[in-house]
């Protein structure tokens, strides 16, 4: 029963352990083509960059600098470095190959320290993807977010004491259930103090099934395809990885998880932290599925989570998820204007800076608000009309009063991939023409593409023409197929790579540009065999529920290899209960609470030995051996289901068959 990839890390933290795979060969790596500077600086004219407001507000309360020192792991493994970005200057203007908008939001980002928000009120910027924010009450300090890894998040502490003295930590609130939020907490208290009720934690409802949950049950693809989205395979340079829109990168520590000791449930509850006074509005299903703003009477201010930041933020992750809807989140956002905006003075979010006065903060509040709600309703409008997924969002265009305001623009979310992700939401994948019902696989499809348009050479010879004139969105759509045909044709490769590079160039989103530059780097130099990321931590270990890990076990049988096995089992976990699991069909189902008299073999053992079995602390075998598990009945039975359990190859090919 070994399990390797778990985790509600998986969404950011697989990827972060990559880091240092960037010194990969760059050398086949091209410069800007005059298309891609063409479109480039059409931007320059279109969007209002002689409005500095927001570097203005972005070094507004600056304290202190981040530590320059690499922040190491305890086996000297580099866990961040704050230099890494040093290339992306304030006042330099945008590379040919970097999108001046992307470049402009990198510079933002990466301006980075301890800032004051407002009276008693700190961020740690860019000391991770997300922020860290310390409340200062009447006993100690609140600390928001503790960011992934417990160093990046020790670290950011250490930088506030130095400025404002040592103080407790009082509570800690988790606004939301990805990791990037909850991560580091152990960085900033231990569990010792929770437990003694000296630190108290506040998590929206579902919190902790949420961050356990969200994405074990496609675990490893999720982390392969976030290897590409925060393009952890990439050199940070002008030609690589220049940040990712929400932040710059992630770190790659040691990820924690300590379970709330105080759930917030309902929109209106009001809870006195360290003599402060917080409202919640509960945003459930908007960018997380457990997730909350608040308001602190005494300081004016509003937290908004990650529901109104500085981008257009995904409805649909690239590295896969669950699609987000829209259309409550507009609502989220209309109802703090309802509950707060007549007396909010500043907003600051878990990403990038605050808003400071109520007629820019209601603005900015207003026009998220009605961005997401325009993806929507308008996708809808267009849906009606009988357009299809890519119709739509190819056509899809924001009124200038929305595109225009930088904090819509898609540097995490692009109009395109959040409008196809609305139509699915609401229309599945399947556009009702019967001729795109049954589709030919990608292989079996490319290679009979390829004969029909008359072999890989003719075309090629078309391709490199249609690249030549700019045209590379359809190059890497049409030698796509000559490359899954026959994936050792590398000529077809390398023209892949030289389109998807340009268009990675000219990306205004940041997970657009690393998905593009990460496969012309892997179609050129092949996918690097580098350590498997263990994404299951034992704090996220901990906290899941034996009705998952059997989901999980269901997801790994492997249907061929069970074949016309059958076979039951009962689970007894002691006080963490019983469980009745059964295959048959290909199909593992297990029963909560119940153990049946007709099982071929009965299992007790703890959950604290399930969990060393799940980290790989311990093997079934051994397990067994020294009595930790004990079996009665037919062991072969047991071994009929393990056999038939798959391993997950995290490596597998994505831009090759």
């Amino acid at each position: 029963m070994r399990v390797r990839s778990f985790a509600s890390v998986i969404g950011v933290v697989a990827a972060g352990f990559i880091q240092s795979a960037a010194a990969q060969t760059q050398d086949a790596r091209r410069d800007a083509t005059e298309a891609t500077k063409q479109a480039n600086s059409a931007l320059l004219k279109q969007l209002p960059f002689n409005d500095t407001s927001d570097f203005d507000a972005a070094n507004k309360g600056f304290i202190a600098a981040l530590p320059g020192e690499l922040i190491k792991g305890s086996s000297g493994n580099a866990i961040w470095n704050p230099q890494q970005y040093s290339f992306i200057r304030s006042g330099a203007a945008a590379p040919d190959t970097v999108n001046p908008s992307l470049w402009r939001q990198s510079q933002l980002i990466n301006i980075s320290g301890l800032f004051e928000v407002t009276d008693g009120i700190y961020q740690v910027r860019n000391q991770d993807l997300s922020n860290m924010t310390i409340i200062e009450g009447s006993e100690g300090i609140t600390i928001v977010d503790p960011l992934i890894s417990a160093e990046t998040a020790k670290v950011a502490l250490d930088l506030y004491y130095s400025k404002r003295g040592q103080k407790p930590v009082k509570a800690v609130i988790y606004t939301h259930s990805h990791v990037d939020h909850y991560g580091g907490v152990r960085g900033v208290v231990s569990e010792d103090d929770v437990k003694a009720g000296k630190t108290k934690i506040y998590a929206p409802d579902g919190f902790l099934e949420a961050a356990v949950a969200e994405n074990v049950m496609a675990g490893t693809a999720m982390s392969r395809r976030a290897s590409y989205m925060y393009g952890n395979l990439l050199k940070p340079d002008p030609k690589g990885q220049v940040g990712a829109g929400l932040g710059t990168t992630t770190s790659a520590g040691t990820v924690t998880l300590i379970a709330p000791t105080n759930v917030i449930k309902e929109t209106g509850q009001k809870e006195k932290i360290d003599g402060l006074t917080y409202e919640f509005l509960m945003a459930p299903g908007s960018e997380a599925p457990s997730e909350m703003m608040w308001f602190i009477e005494e300081k004016k201010a509003m937290e908004s989570a990650e529901d109104a930041t500085h981008t257009l933020h995904n409805t649909y992750s690239l590295r896969g998820a669950k699609i987000r809807e829209p259309l409550p989140w507009s609502k989220y956002l209309n109802q703090a204007l309802v509950m707060w905006g007549d007396k909010v003075e500043v907003v600051f979010a878990q990403h990038h800076w605050p808003t400071w006065g109520n007629d820019k903060v209601t603005g900015l509040l207003k026009s998220q608000r009605d961005l997401y709600r325009y993806i929507n309703d308008q996708t809808l409008h267009m849906v009606n009309k009988g357009m299809t997924m890519r119709e739509i969002a190819d056509g899809f265009k924001m009124p200038d009063s929305l595109a225009n305001v930088w904090a819509n623009r898609g540097y995490y979310g692009s109009v395109y991939h959040d409008v196809a992700a609305t139509y699915v939401l609401y229309l599945g994948w399947f556009d009702g023409n019967p001729a795109t019902l049954h589709e030919l696989p990608p292989v079996e499809g490319s290679k009979k593409y390829v004969e029909f348009m008359g072999g890989a050479d003719e075309v090629l010879k078309k391709a490199k023409a249609a690249y030549d004139k700019g045209e590379y969105r359809w190059v890497s759509q049409v030698v796509y197929h000559v490359v899954f045909a026959d994936p050792n044709n590398q000529a077809a490769k390398n023209l892949e790579a030289d389109a998807l590079e340009q268009l990675g160039y000219q990306a205004e989103s940041g997970p657009w540009r690393n998905f593009y530059l990460t496969g012309a780097q892997e179609l050129r130099n092949g996918v690097a065999k580098l350590p498997t990321p263990n994404t299951a931590s034992p704090d996220t270990v901990r906290a899941m529920s034996a009705d998952l890990f059997f989901d999980y076990l269901g997801v790994r049988l492997n249907a061929v290899k069970a074949g016309a096995a059958k076979a039951k089992l009962n689970f007894d976990f002691g006080q963490d209960g019983t469980y009745f699991v059964e295959l048959e069909n290909g199909v593992l189902n297990h029963t909560a609470k119940m153990k049946s008299d007709k099982a071929d073999a009965s299992l007790t053992l703890s959950r604290d030995t399930l969990n060393k079995i799940i980290l790989q602390q311990t093997k079934l075998d051994d397990a067994i051996s020294s009595g930790a598990v004990k079996i009665d009945g037919d062991r072969a039975k047991l071994n009929q289901v393990v056999a038939a359990l798959d391993d997950f190859e995290f490596w597998f090919n994505i831009v090759t068959p």
